[in-house]
C-alpha cells in the first residue's frame, strides 16, 4: 500500500476506535455485563451437575467460551453497525471522495473491530475470572484464536454492513447466521455431549474451532487438535478477508 493509504487508514482506524470508546457504556460495558449476568446463570444451575474435563469446574469451562463469544459478537457488531449507520446517515460519501484505496479500508475497519472485540473480551475476562480462577496452560493459543477470531468477525462484519441497506436486513444477517454460529459452537458445553449427528454438524462451524482453540490455551485440552482448528480459521479469516476485500475493491452497494 502507499504512503497516502497507510496515513489515511490509521486517520480512518482511529475515527473508528473513537467512536466505539466515546459511548463505552454501551459499546464495552453492556456486553461485559451480560457475559456475567450468563456466567451467575449457567453456572449456578450447572456447576454440580457438569464436568467437561477432568478436574475442571463447569464455571471454569465456561469463562473461555464467554469470553470468546463476547470477542466474536463485539467485533461483527463494530464494522457491520458503522457501515449501515454511514449509508444511512449519508457521511459515507465523505469516505467515498478520498484517496483511500480498498486495502486501506479494510486494514482500518477490521482492525477497529479487533479492538473493540479484544477490548470486550479482556473486559468480561477481567471480571468473570474473579468467579472461576483460571490458568493460562498454553498461553499462545489464547493470543492466536482471539486475534483470528477478532478478524474474521471483523471482516464477516463488513460483509453485512456492505449487504445491508437497512437496520432490519442488519439484524437477520445478525439473528440468523452470526448469533446461531456462535450459540452452536460449544460455548456453553462440549461438542463431545452431542449425538453423533449433531458432533458432525458442529464440526462444520468454523466458531467451533475459534472457541475450542481459544479454550485449549487454558486448560491444555481441547475437543480437537488445536492444529486443525487453526487450519480451519485460518483457512476461514482468508476466505472471508477476500469476500470483503473484492466487495471494498468493486464499490459493492458503496456508489449506488
Amino acid at each position: 500500500m502507499s504512503g497516502i493509504d497507510l496515513a489515511g487508514a490509521g486517520t480512518l482506524f482511529r475515527k473508528e476506535v473513537l467512536r466505539f470508546w466515546k459511548v463505552a457504556f454501551q459499546t464495552v460495558a453492556a456486553p461485559v455485563l451480560t457475559a456475567v449476568l450468563y456466567l451467575l446463570i449457567f453456572g449456578h444451575v450447572l456447576e454440580d451437575h457438569v464436568e467437561v474435563f477432568p478436574g475442571v469446574r463447569y464455571t471454569s469451562f465456561l469463562v473461555p467460551g464467554l469470553v470468546m463469544m463476547s470477542v466474536l459478537q463485539n467485533a461483527f457488531a463494530n464494522t457491520s453497525s458503522s457501515l449501515i449507520q454511514s449509508k444511512i446517515t449519508g457521511n459515507l460519501v465523505f469516505l467515498l471522495l478520498t484517496p483511500l484505496s480498498h486495502w486501506a479500508w479494510f486494514v482500518a475497519y477490521v482492525g477497529a473491530s479487533a479492538v473493540r472485540g479484544l477490548v470486550v473480551g479482556l473486559g468480561v475476562l477481567l471480571v468473570t475470572v474473579w468467579f472461576a480462577p483460571l490458568h493460562l496452560a498454553e498461553p499462545w493459543w489464547v493470543l492466536v484464536f482471539a486475534a483470528l477470531g477478532a478478524g474474521m468477525l471483523g471482516a464477516l462484519g463488513l460483509i453485512a454492513g456492505l449487504w445491508a441497506e437497512k437496520f432490519d436486513q442488519l439484524a437477520a444477517f445478525q439473528n440468523f447466521i452470526v448469533m446461531p454460529m456462535t450459540f452452536l459452537s460449544g460455548v456453553f458445553y462440549s461438542v463431545k455431549s452431542l449425538p453423533g449427528v449433531w458432533q458432525a454438524a458442529s464440526h462444520l462451524n468454523p466458531f467451533f474451532y475459534m472457541i475450542d482453540g481459544f479454550r485449549r490455551g487454558f486448560f491444555g485440552a481441547s475437543d480437537v487438535s488445536p492444529w486443525l482448528s487453526l487450519a480451519v480459521v485460518g483457512t476461514s479469516f482468508v476466505v472471508v478477508s477476500a469476500i470483503a476485500l473484492r466487495l471494498l475493491a468493486s464499490g459493492y452497494k458503496l456508489r449506488s
